[in-house]
């Protein structure tokens, strides 16, 4: 059966953040994701997962000056200093809160200069970031996003992203395969899971459109939760959408999955 964990990003906004990691523990998650934690000390975090025999699985890289429309370092060339801090900080929440998964945001491609010049950026990055990370026994994680979502980002389809994780030749390097961000840009989400599976470390779900629960919008999620059992996938899978109500009351796709209020 799919292990599923709670993004503590998006869900359960009706409460302050160390509040819905009780809430996550309540309605039955044992794991959870937090994209941008660091604004909160490793030491709070810590105590909050503990307090409700959670696991962080999952961490995004920091995205940089988000006022400036960064949206991650990692493909962007002459800022490789500061991409280095940014999996360095990284790394550290990941090595002492033993979070197996570390997302790293490529960027979106700067006005005028050649993705294929952003896509040897990252390659170098991520060559470099993973031999580091390894040691720790993490992961890291490449995924697309939409060009609605995020405009210009380096890739936003599966195929794309692993062009760039073949080049990097990292076994610990691998597919973030998010159902929301491919649907919208490519669509045919099962052959694409079968298609890239030797590749991929880590599933997230949102419905398309709107972000909400699976039971909304034009896909049909349980049909692929169901694949993902047949093809045999162990991995976690990330629950990264807004609850269109109450995350509780819309927790009623994750009963047969031992998951929702008590």
């Amino acid at each position: 059966m799919l292990r599923f964990a709670a993004n503590l990003s998006m869900m359960y906004p009706e409460f302050e953040l160390r509040e819905r990691f009780v809430a996550a523990h309540n309605d039955g998650f044992t794991a959870v994701e937090f994209l941008q934690p660091y604004g909160e000390s490793i030491t709070d975090l810590a105590s909050w997962l503990g307090d409700n025999a959670l696991e962080l699985i999952l961490v995004n890289t920091p995205m940089g000056d988000v006022r400036k429309g960064d949206r991650g370092l990692a493909g962007l060339p002459d800022r490789e200093s500061e991409f280095r801090t940014a999996f360095e900080l990284s790394l550290s929440y990941a090595v002492e809160l033993n979070i197996p998964m570390i997302h790293v945001m490529a960027g979106v491609v700067p006005e005028g200069v050649p993705r294929q010049s952003c896509a040897e950026v990252l390659v170098k990055n991520l060559q470099q970031a993973a031999a580091e990370a390894d040691r720790h026994n993490i992961r890291l994680m490449l995924e697309p996003l939409s060009n609605v979502d995020v405009p210009g980002y380096l890739y936003s389809r599966a195929d794309e992203a692993r062009v760039l994780i073949d080049s990097i030749d990292r076994s610990n390097v691998q597919l973030q395969y998010d159902f929301y961000h491919l649907q919208v840009s490519a669509g045919n989400l099962a052959a694409g899971l079968k298609a890239h599976f030797d590749v991929i470390g880590h599933i997230q779900f949102s419905s398309v459109p709107g972000r909400h629960e699976p039971q909304y919008g034009e896909v049909n999620l349980p049909f692929l939760f169901n694949l993902l059992d047949e093809i045999g996938y162990t991995g976690w899978v990330g629950c990264e959408y807004r609850p269109k109500a109450s995350t509780a009351a819309g927790l009623t796709w994750a009963l047969p999955y031992g998951l929702g209020p008590g």
